[in-house]
């Protein structure tokens, strides 16, 4: 199949991309690098250095006709969307626009969307919450994905394209860049490698539905080509269904790094929900999705991971 992967030189984008690519797709990568890495980009894919808000897009398009398009491009951080939610929007909406419209031109099938369970939800009482859940978004980081979600079912309604909706939970693993992503795990282990002390917001018990990357990709794989409703997108959360604390994962991470330093407490911080844990059942049944890998096992393997690509501290210094 012909694939082309919007945000292929990311942090999941990139490990999709490997994946496609050792599966036999032939596959292309838009991607501005404005949070992606060029090293992330596999050698057997087409890269275009384009950014998904210009009309360079649909010449990418033109030239490469893909059959199926899995968007993963966007900004990405929630901190950064509560401090400047008008340039969150023009990444995360208008740029998913610029996409869709240009799959639509061009003749496109089927498109892979990567949303947000771990936001979009908001806050949860109890349990895990499944795809019936209201959606109550607290970020504009959150908004803007539920908004694209809406666009993209105008889209499978009008054009009759097909759609997949992947709801992810919090990712983590090789590749997480500390800096563009913000996640928390990748943010501890750049900081135990650095030798800094971490911080944790809030008491560090809000829970959170840590679900490991390549869990994420065989997810991508499945939706290639599962059965769609017709006229509408189809909707499943990628996650463990466990909830675990920050608390825990700094317990566990310091199991694994046997660490000099130690955390400290901040204030909880604008945007942030006590509580996101996703219900995969519907992932498992129509996709044939489950997770695989435990938090501890994919902590272990992604230190190991940030261990053997930390920048050595003489060339930090220099």
């Amino acid at each position: 199949m012909r694939i082309l992967i919007t945000g292929g030189a990311g942090f999941i984008g990139s490990n999709v991309a490997d994946a496609l690519i050792v599966a036999g797709h032939d596959v292309a990568i838009v991607d501005d690098l404005s949070s992606g890495s060029a090293e992330n980009v596999p050698s057997g894919a087409r890269w275009y250095r384009v950014d998904i808000r210009e009309a360079e897009l649909d010449a990418v398009f033109a030239e490469e006709r893909p059959e199926l398009v899995c968007h993963h491009a966007a900004q990405v951080s929630v901190r950064r969307s509560v401090d400047t939610p008008e340039a969150d929007a023009a990444v995360n909406v208008l740029g998913s626009l610029n996409v869709f419209e240009a799959a639509r031109r061009h003749g496109a099938r089927r498109l892979v969307f990567a949303s947000t369970g771990g936001a979009i939800y908001g806050e949860q009482t109890a349990g895990a919450a499944d795809e019936t859940h209201p959606c109550r978004p607290r970020s504009p980081y959150a908004v803007a994905k539920l908004a694209v979600e809406h666009y993209l079912d105008y889209y499978c309604a009008t054009f009759g394209l097909q759609a997949v909706v992947l709801r992810y939970a919090n990712v983590y693993g090789p590749r997480q860049d500390p800096h563009g992503e913000a996640g928390v795990v990748a943010i501890f282990m750049q900081r135990l490698l650095a030798g800094l002390p971490v911080t944790i917001y809030g008491d560090g018990e809000q829970v959170r539905d840590f679900v490991y990357v390549d869990d994420v990709v065989s997810a991508n794989l499945a939706a290639l080509d599962v059965a769609t409703p017709d006229g509408e997108i189809a909707i499943f959360n990628i996650g463990t269904g466990r909830a675990t604390s920050v608390n825990a994962i700094w317990s566990v991470i310091k199991d694994i790094a046997r660490p000099s330093v130690s955390a400290s407490h901040e204030p909880a911080r604008s945007g942030d929900v006590r509580r996101s844990v996703l219900d995969a059942a519907r992932a498992a049944r129509q996709l044939g999705w489950r997770p695989r890998v435990s938090v501890e096992a994919g902590l272990a393997r992604t230190w190991a991971w940030f261990r053997e690509h930390a920048v050595p501290k003489a060339a930090k210094a220099a």
